[in-house]
Order: C-alpha cells, then sequence, then structure tokens
C-alpha cells in the first residue's frame, strides 16, 4: 500500500489528519486544507501500523481511497453533512460492499444485499465507510472480539462494540458506529478514553442490524468531543428534544453511584469524585441524588428480558447451526436459566413504572452523573461487567460517557451523564459545557 505517513502530513496541520476530531476534519474539508483522499490515507496509514496489535478490524473497504477520490470530485453544492469523513461500522450491521459476519465463524464471508438503515443514511451524508470493526459475537455472547486497548493490548478494550471504542481510540478512524443492549457502547468508551454516544431507546432506526434483544438494542456511535457525537445526531435526527434548551445559567447536576456502588471500583469512584468537585469548582450546583430502592432489581429484570428475547433471536440460528453455534446461544435458546414468563412479565412491568419515575427525577435536573463502569479495563478479551450501564439501557434514557483525566492512572476511565428519555439534544449541550472541565485532553485543572 503506497500511503504517505502521517508525519507527512503533520507538517500543513498542528496534527496529522487521522488525530483530527471529526468535527475538525469536517471544518477542513469544508474549507479546501484538507481532501478527503489525505485523511482516508493518514487513517489506512495508522490502521497498517497498528492495527496489527490493537484488531480493531475485521474488514477494510478496498475500496475507500476510490469512493474519497469521487467525493473529492464531487461539486460542493451537492456535498452531504459528512462529507469525506471515515466512519466504522460495527460488523453486526449489513453493508451491501463488505461482508457482515456479527464475529461468528458461521457467518464468514457473508455478504448482505443492501445496507442497515443507519450505514445507509451516513452514505447518503457523504460518509466514507472505512471498515467493519471487531465486535463480541454477535454483539452479543460466545466468541469475544481480539480487539486489545489501544493504551495496553494487553487489556481489554470492552464489548460488545469492541473494535468501534478502540479505533476512535487509536486514531484510526474519526467516527464509529456501535451498538449497546447492555453496556456495549458506554463501557469500551470508558475503557478506551474516548466519547460515546448512547441515544434514547428507539430514536435511529435498527432495520438491518442483527437484534438480540428487542427492547433494547440501540444504536450508539463513537467520537473524540462531545461535537463529534452531536454530528451524527443530527444525521440521525436528533434534533428535538423534551426539556428546554439550556441557557447559560448554573447547570443543576445530580450525582449518584447508584444501587450497585459495592461493585465499584476505587478507580471509577474517584472519577466520580474528580468529576463532582471540578462542576463544583466551575460554580454548578451538584446535588445528591438517591434513587428509588426499587431499582436495586433493575439489573435482574434487564437480564431477564435480555436473555428471553435473546431466545428469540437465536432460535433459528440454534436450530440451522446445532453444535456449530456457541453454546452461550443454545442457553438462552434452552432457557437454561429457568426464567419464567411470569418473571418476564414483571420486568417489563417493572421496567415500564421505573422508567416513568426516573424521568420525574431526571427533570429536576439539567443532567444525571453516574459511573460508566465498575473501574478500569481487565486484562484479556472479557468485555466487562455491564452493571453500571444496563439499567440505563433497560430505562431507555439517553447516555454520553465523557473521558476524565486523572493523572498517573495506569488507564482510561470515563463517567456518564444521562438524563430522561427524549432529552437527547439537551444531554450533549450539557455534556458540551461539562466535558471540557474533566476531560483527559482538555482539563484546565490537569
Amino acid at each position: 500500500m503506497n500511503l504517505q505517513t502521517p508525519q507527512d502530513f503533520a507538517t500543513q496541520f498542528a496534527v496529522a489528519p487521522n488525530r483530527l476530531t471529526a468535527t475538525q476534519a469536517l471544518e477542513a474539508l469544508k474549507t479546501g486544507r484538507l481532501t478527503a483522499t489525505d485523511l482516508v490515507k493518514a487513517c489506512l496509514q495508522r490502521i497498517e501500523i497498528r492495527d496489527g496489535d490493537v484488531r480493531a478490524w475485521l474488514h477494510l473497504n478496498p475500496y475507500a481511497l476510490r469512493l474519497a477520490a469521487e467525493l473529492d470530485a464531487l461539486p460542493r453544492e451537492q456535498r452531504g453533512k459528512l462529507h469525506g469523513l471515515p466512519i466504522g461500522i460495527k460488523d453486526v450491521f449489513e453493508t451491501k460492499d463488505m461482508p457482515t459476519t456479527f464475529n461468528s465463524p458461521n457467518f464468514e464471508g457473508h455478504q448482505p444485499g443492501q445496507d442497515a438503515a443507519a450505514v445507509d443514511l451516513l452514505r447518503a451524508e457523504g460518509a466514507i465507510i472505512l471498515g467493519k470493526t471487531d465486535t463480541t459475537e454477535f454483539a452479543a455472547a460466545g466468541r469475544n472480539a481480539a480487539t486489545g486497548n489501544p493504551h495496553d493490548t494487553r487489556f481489554s478494550s470492552g464489548g460488545s462494540s469492541a473494535g468501534s471504542a478502540a479505533s476512535v481510540a487509536d486514531f484510526q478512524v474519526p467516527l464509529s458506529i456501535g451498538t449497546q443492549t447492555g453496556g456495549s457502547t458506554i463501557r469500551p468508551a470508558s475503557f478506551c478514553g474516548v466519547y460515546a454516544f448512547k441515544p434514547t431507546f428507539g430514536v435511529v432506526s435498527r432495520e438491518g442490524f442483527k437484534i438480540y434483544a428487542n427492547t433494547l438494542d440501540t444504536v450508539g456511535w463513537y467520537g473524540r468531543s462531545v461535537a463529534d457525537l452531536s454530528l451524527l445526531a443530527d444525521v440521525f435526527g436528533l434534533m428535538e428534544s423534551i426539556k428546554p434548551a439550556l441557557g447559560t445559567a448554573t447547570l443543576r447536576i445530580g450525582i449518584t453511584l447508584g444501587p450497585y456502588r459495592d461493585r465499584l471500583q476505587p478507580e471509577s469512584v474517584q472519577a466520580m469524585q474528580v468529576a463532582a468537585d471540578r462542576f463544583r469548582k466551575d460554580g454548578h450546583d451538584v446535588t445528591h441524588l438517591e434513587l428509588p430502592t426499587e431499582f436495586s432489581a433493575l439489573d435482574h429484570y434487564h437480564r431477564t428480558i435480555l436473555h428471553r428475547e435473546g431466545a428469540a433471536a437465536f432460535r433459528n440460528l440454534a436450530r440451522r447451526f446445532g453444535s456449530e453455534l456457541h453454546d452461550d446461544f443454545h442457553h438462552r435458546v434452552e432457557n437454561r436459566d429457568g426464567r419464567s414468563l411470569s418473571e418476564l412479565r414483571d420486568a417489563y412491568d417493572a421496567a415500564a413504572k421505573a422508567r416513568v419515575q426516573f424521568d420525574r427525577l431526571a427533570a429536576e435536573f439539567d443532567v444525571i452523573l453516574v459511573p460508566s463502569a465498575p473501574g478500569h479495563a481487565p486484562e484479556g478479551r472479557h468485555p466487562g461487567d455491564p452493571v453500571f450501564n444496563a439499567m440505563w439501557t433497560l430505562l431507555g434514557v439517553p447516555c454520553v460517557n465523557v473521558p476524565v483525566f486523572m493523572q498517573e492512572a495506569p488507564l482510561p476511565i470515563g463517567v456518564t451523564l444521562t438524563g430522561p428519555r427524549f432529552s437527547d439534544p439537551s444531554l450533549l449541550a450539557a455534556a458540551a459545557r461539562l466535558a471540557p472541565l474533566i476531560d483527559c485532553a482538555r482539563s484546565p485543572y490537569a
């Protein structure tokens, strides 16, 4: 592959193009200081140098440079909102020009006939699908992603959206798409030290990606700033909010460690404290929030729904592939945990009540601060414990992971900003105000 090196590009920019945030790169593309071809070349060069160790990708688009050249030749008035931006796609989304394997040995070389709705929309806005990123098998269970943490590949990058988070964290691509059924978008972002957004359940089409749990699965995405997350929120139509627009006044911030605080590692507790202290130092009103005692059962309800809906999602594959399909999926189909239909009904009902409760509580604040993960990434390739994400997925609320700067920390860690359902633009606006106070790159208190 005959590519210029990032060092060559750095003579024109303060940083190599692949290290620009998506927002910075888009501005450079609009003003003609950068071409899509040069940006794609820089990303591919970084992948060539690093991905033998990180292993974020299952497939790269062989036509990416050709597509970039075609976009460079496009008249300005015909260019979309994401013109020329390379984007990674978790390999559970169907792509018409690349295999969709779900990281399953049973689907090697599987080639869908059309794009998933999210991918189709990204292409329509001028994005270049750079490739398919590694994932836990079917974004559910079975085979773990091979992806290592870019900060130290001995450790996990999280799951199931492992390659999506790692590819952005390692400057291999400015944006990537993932999914979340438990903690599969937010937890990898915390482990890898990048920004991530899981929107309100149902506001982004899931047509064309592998469903695990029909009432939980949500499209999510990664970037290197809140502005990057907002770029894709705009493309996906997340412009309405149930909450009024934020002014310049002091933000009302509720903080809670949640019902599973005894499972937090010291570094996650410290990250929450650092964030709260910096918010207060900047003049914001930070108030302790005690969640209803019945929320302690939400993780159980989440798992009940996850496994019973997973039985429906994988029943045909269990029948088709038999013992060739990983036993984890047979576990779901056979309901080996013995979760009854009455338990499933009760889980649905309790989740519905809890959504109403949380929306009312959260309405009193501009944003709620909660942990993103139990602690730092574990060694190996295990995706990690989703307990600090699953309840928010069950509640269907939007979540933003923001990296927290902590001196001498061995690995990244983040915190989650959340709010009531359908407050996505308001939550992103609050995150944009708060992130510079705590993130690892720009903190004034570092």
